[in-house]
């Protein structure tokens, strides 16, 4: 056959270790997905209780940038630090976070004085 299929079979051992270290991740995604969805209630009620605008728009970018933060090391796979040339793809996102950054307070600055 052209197309055969290798299969690799797997102790009783290796196969209880890969479920808990796949429930483990599970585990952690589930919570992260939960505390992003907090933050989210919190910035929605902070609108709704009609707080003044002058904190409103600070705590709502706060709690946005942990987010970006939180689902880049738990989504994007950023705390495993084993996976290859992590350094490297840590770099290019680092450092397109620091020029995003530094565009956004320019135009802040060009725009506002």
């Amino acid at each position: 056959m052209a197309h055969d299929t290798h299969f690799e079979t797997r102790s009783q051992a290796q196969y209880e270790y890969d479920r808990a270290q796949n429930s483990k991740k599970m585990r952690k995604q589930v919570t992260q997905f939960a505390i992003m969805i907090l933050l989210t209630f919190v910035a929605f009620s902070a609108v709704v209780a009609d707080f003044a605008p002058n904190f409103i728009k600070p705590l709502v970018l706060l709690l946005a940038g942990i987010q970006v933060v939180q689902q880049l090391y738990s989504f994007m796979h950023m705390e495993e630090k084993d996976a290859p040339h992590m350094g490297v793809i840590q770099f290019f996102m680092w450092g397109g976070g620091f020029i995003a950054f530094t565009f956004f307070v320019c135009f802040l600055t060009i725009i506002w004085w």
